[in-house]
């Protein structure tokens, strides 16, 4: 039997908008199914994202949520999604999750001889972005 880990990301009623845009910057079709989808027709949560799943060209997998009524939104704290390779691709993934967020840490070269920045896309995710060099 083999497993993975990959990141579990819970919205404010805004996964599909987040989805939609992590498949423009990442590539792959996001797998969307709703409350209603799942027998919850008449409920307030209906049109709401029970659960998401995309697998991206690059291989990563993320999933998500909608917060349904009833529960507290908590936003994400104390912790980031991490990506981290020689890919050059890892700058315009950067450059795109930045849009419309912040950057927390500008990437740039580090001590270490990687580049490495931080940001928080514009659905409250943060991000960190390591580039290795070439040896």
């Amino acid at each position: 039997m083999s497993s993975r880990l990959n990141p579990y990301l819970n919205f404010n009623g805004d996964a599909r908008q987040a989805f939609e845009y992590y498949a423009s910057v990442f590539g792959g079709t996001p797998a969307f199914t709703t409350f209603a989808d799942l027998g919850a027709a008449d409920s307030p949560d209906a049109d709401k994202i029970m659960h998401v799943m995309l697998e991206t060209d690059a291989g990563y997998t993320l999933m998500g949520a909608d917060t349904p009524a009833g529960m507290e939104f908590k936003p994400m704290a104390g912790s980031s999604v991490s990506i981290f390779g020689d890919d050059t691709a890892l700058h315009d993934y950067f450059d795109q999750l930045a849009d419309g967020g912040s950057i927390t840490m500008p990437l740039a070269k580090q001590a270490w001889g990687d580049e490495f920045g931080m940001c928080v896309d514009k659905f409250g995710i943060p991000w960190m972005v390591n580039i290795t060099q070439p040896s």
